[in-house]
């Protein structure tokens, strides 16, 4: 039976990932964890899980939840509401809990439609030929291409007018610091970038009010389900979850991607939809999400019981060999795959479609427009693990 263990060694493994030696590969570390045991104490008090099935219950089980908000005080966040940033984070999809969660998620699935996304294909078909006429010869591929597609197809898909989306990269970047951490440090960025965004989504949306158009920010004002539509409020946290979530981790699948395909030159893309979910896998862009238990639930067969806050690093699990063969190889021929990196459950991300579809275009484009791709320089990571990715990326195309 595996018991939960904390030891100086786990403590030492755990306190690196927090640091850039262990952002920059922290797979050999979460190996070791495994190694160690399936469950982790950490110093706060956090019990840590790294294997798939582990990960997987704490996305998927129902017995497991997000902090509520009225607890946030004991968080030491007791003003959460008052700061932009905390605010616009704990009142989004990605952090609600049933009934609150149920309801919003259901308004936002009669508007964010299969075949919404499905229409985008040949604008995103068009966006990946300009991008990459854009990226030859040489330059920065997170300028170029990682951060312009996915913000354009997302700020297609809303109707955000495409002068105004270069903007946001930077104010989105600032706004999500309160994923790692709500520190003053990261509120005193946090706070002005979330406040901007919704003073711009404010105009917007008022804007669709008085002329709706074909696009999701006006089918997201006119929603409605049972009788229940969106409050201005809960429209205004939507549209900037939506559009935050759109680009942000898609930025990274395609940058963590492009790196994990120039290690790897001899792998080939015959089947882009396989080789998407094998780059999800390989280096999620999303590491880590964290959980408190409401009912005993067992894992790695213990009881877990009420109250115990757990972190599921996903990107460890996505490389446990208890569920993938030969899982620090990379295979994209890969067929028995299924990442964790968009999370499980009710809580599984809304816009993975999308990030998949852009993924299966824009990765075989590359491979075939510039063969000879080529990194000029180290790439700067993001200081972050639970969003990780890259800030520059210096490429030349032959």
């Amino acid at each position: 039976m595996t018991a939960i263990v904390e030891t100086p060694e786990t403590t030492r493994l755990l306190d690196e990932l927090t640091n850039p030696i262990g952002r920059d590969d922290p797979y050999p570390r979460y190996d070791r964890l495994r190694e160690i045991s399936r469950l982790i104490r950490a110093e706060d008090g956090a019990l840590v899980v790294t294997g798939y099935d582990e990960c997987q219950t704490v996305v998927r089980d129902s017995r497991l939840g997000h902090f509520p908000t009225d607890m946030l005080g004991l968080a030491g966040l007791a003003d959460w509401a008052d700061h932009p940033g905390t605010y616009m984070l704990f009142t989004s999809l990605v952090t609600l809990n049933p009934p609150d969660h149920t309801r919003l998620r259901r308004l936002v699935s009669s508007a964010f439609t299969a075949r919404r996304v499905a229409a985008l294909r040949p604008s995103i078909e068009r966006m990946v030929d300009d991008l990459l006429a854009d990226l030859a010869g040489a330059g920065d591929f997170i300028d170029r291409f990682a951060f312009p597609l996915p913000v354009n197809v997302i700020g297609e898909l809303l109707g955000i007018p495409a002068a105004d989306r270069a903007q946001f990269q930077s104010l989105i970047r600032d706004w999500s610091q309160v994923l790692e951490t709500v520190e003053p440090s990261a509120l005193e960025k946090a706070d002005p970038a979330a406040a901007t965004l919704r003073d711009y989504l404010t105009g917007l949306v008022a804007e669709r009010r008085k002329d709706p158009r074909d696009d999701l920010i006006s089918a997201l004002v006119a929603v409605e389900a049972d009788g229940d539509r969106l409050t201005e409020d809960e429209l205004l946290t939507m549209v900037a979850f939506l559009f935050a979530a759109g680009f942000e981790t898609t930025t990274n699948l395609l940058a963590n991607g492009l790196v994990a395909l120039l290690a790897n030159p001899g792998a080939t893309i015959a089947d882009p939809g396989l080789a998407a979910e094998e780059l999800l896998r390989w280096d999620s862009p999303v590491q880590l999400v964290s959980r408190v238990v409401y009912e005993p639930v067992e894992m790695a067969g213990l009881t877990i019981e009420p109250g115990e806050r757990v972190v599921a690093y996903l990107g460890a699990g996505n490389r446990d060999a208890a569920r993938f063969d030969h899982p620090n190889t990379l295979d994209l021929r890969r067929t028995d795959n299924s990442p964790l990196s968009f999370g499980g459950g009710i809580h599984y991300c809304v816009g993975a479609p999308l990030a998949r579809l852009e993924a299966q275009i824009a990765f075989p484009a590359l491979r075939s427009a510039y063969p000879n791709l080529a990194l000029t320089a180290e790439p700067t990571r993001r200081n972050s693990l639970t969003l990780r990715g890259y800030t520059e990326m210096p490429v030349a195309t032959n």
